[in-house]
């Protein structure tokens, strides 16, 4: 299902722990790491979309986290065109994502990487908050800056605690 502008719907999630630190996902037989993320199906609303896609990825239920918020608006990345498959080369541009910030009340034993019959992630970890912005491949470099900089504020404001630096511009945090 793709918009009139050729974005696919799709939700971010962005899991941290009691640490505030973040789950950072292995794509499987890939050297590449991620959030978990998917598409929002037809009739779909992002929250049930969010509670899908983390049982399919990560193997967790609503009962291992808490909802701390999320994006107020779509955030767009435009995949690169040797990225698309030629059938869709004319039509899809890329993903246009609701992002949600989690926290994991559950146990790191509650994640299962095997809960789906297709496995996103191989391997996982936890990360510094802004580890992610670094490493993740460039063409979503700016959604994971702008969803990862707008969940701050809730994450980190919420106890008062000061949002930690990123390496950003001049070193400067969000």
């Amino acid at each position: 299902m793709l918009d009139r502008d050729g974005f696919r719907p799709n939700v971010g999630i962005i899991l941290v722990n009691g640490q505030n630190e973040v789950f950072w996902g292995k794509r499987i037989r890939e050297h590449a790491w991620q959030f978990p993320q998917g598409g929002i199906k037809f009739g779909e609303s992002p929250e049930a979309a969010m509670y899908r896609e983390l049982f399919e990825e990560v193997g967790l239920r609503p009962e291992h986290v808490k909802i701390l918020g999320r994006t107020r608006a779509w955030l767009r990345y435009e995949v690169p065109k040797r990225w698309i498959r030629r059938e869709w080369r004319n039509t899809y541009r890329g993903q246009k994502q609701i992002w949600f910030l989690l926290r994991l009340v559950g146990r790191d034993c509650d994640v299962c990487l095997r809960a789906s019959e297709h496995p996103e992630f191989d391997a996982w970890r936890w990360s510094d908050y802004w580890v992610p912005l670094e490493a993740v491949i460039e063409f979503k470099r700016g959604v994971y800056r702008e969803a990862l900089t707008e969940l701050a504020r809730v994450l980190f404001h919420r106890h008062g605690d000061r949002v930690p630096k990123w390496p950003g511009i001049d070193g400067e945090g969000a």
